[in-house]
């Protein structure tokens, strides 16, 4: 498995074994840009790795803060960007985003599922809370991810 992110198009596909998509996501990435700048809410891009996965089993919507599940549920367009249902960490593994773990980059779900295929969130990549589900439950730790933004490979 490995997972590849488009910014250009706003998509995460899932590929098998072979490089074949097995699955196709909307998501949201930074409505700052690209970039690897601490502090800067910009989506980095290359080479990366899941590290560590939480929220396993919470329900679909729940909000976490920093990585603790808090027992509330997200409401769609509620004030502020939520960390909902399920998290996947990302860390660099090029020279450049080598900060990503530390800049607290994930995979994960959303409050602002209405804004999906647009950039707009604060340097994560968001998918909705039923699809972050679904690729958290397919990807094990380890699983190596590409955030691309240059042409969509064929």
């Amino acid at each position: 498995m490995q997972i590849r992110v488009h910014i250009p198009s706003q998509t995460l596909d899932l590929l098998d074994s072979e490089g074949q998509r097995t699955r196709r996501y909307v998501v949201s990435t930074s409505k700052f840009g690209v970039g690897f700048e601490a502090g800067s809410n910009k989506t980095p891009t290359g080479e990366f790795q899941v590290c560590e996965k939480f929220g396993e089993g919470a329900p679909e919507g729940e909000i976490f803060v920093g990585r603790v599940a808090t027992g509330k549920i997200g409401v769609e367009g509620e004030e502020g960007d939520h960390v909902q249902t399920r998290i996947l960490w990302l860390e660099g593994l090029d020279a450049e985003n080598g900060n990503t773990k530390d800049r607290y980059i994930y995979i994960h779900g959303t409050n602002w599922e209405n804004l999906l295929g647009t950039p707009s969130s604060h340097g994560c990549v968001r998918l909705s809370n039923s699809e972050v589900i679904d690729l958290f439950n397919q990807v094990p730790v380890g699983t190596r991810v590409t955030i691309e933004n240059g042409e969509e490979p064929e």
